[in-house]
């Protein structure tokens, strides 16, 4: 009797390990952050969260800092002045993360990831799944005051940090 009640531990164990396996694949892909300065392409996501993106014309922003620098553009009918603004460097626990801001129109268009965490597989997979959300609800916000994603609170906040010391550089 002894052996069949550990046979079914077993087997519970295993068909839970299995299940979990299973369920944890289906979870909708996120494409990861890129560093060329060309944005991030959003293909959804899971949890809820808050992107931030700006872009279209105006000015290059500078190297970054702690500061972050940023020339405008000309002309803007909007919240934002048009250019593209480097927003300060920011510790989200497993690195560093730092947008720029793309404005145009007056509008927040794009963020771009110029730096961000991606030394190991964890740190990769939640800039992963985690930035592309960011970015896109910063850009419906129309401001750095997003959600942040499940899972990713350190990187969350440190894209809210920097994505707001670059959207100060462009207030009108």
């Amino acid at each position: 009797m002894k052996n069949i009640w550990k046979y079914l531990v077993g087997i519970a164990v295993v068909a839970l390990f299995a299940g979990y396996a299973f369920f944890s694949r289906q979870s909708p892909s996120v494409s990861s952050p890129n560093t060329t300065g060309q944005g991030v392409s959003d293909t959804g996501g899971g949890s809820s969260a808050t992107t931030t993106s700006s872009g279209g014309t105006g000015g290059t922003g500078g190297t970054g800092g702690t500061g972050g620098t940023g020339t405008t553009g000309t002309g803007s009918t909007g919240l934002y002045k048009n250019g593209t603004y480097t927003g300060s460097a920011a510790d989200a626990f497993y690195g560093t993360l730092q947008v720029a801001a793309v404005v145009s129109g007056g509008k927040l268009t794009d963020v771009q990831f110029l730096q961000y965490p991606s030394d190991n597989g964890h740190s990769a997979e939640v800039s992963g799944f985690s930035l592309p959300q960011l970015k896109q609800e910063a850009i419906a916000a129309q401001s750095a005051n997003v959600n942040a994603v499940s899972g990713a609170t350190q990187t969350s906040q440190a894209f809210q940090q920097s994505l707001a010391s670059a959207l100060t550089q462009a207030k009108n």
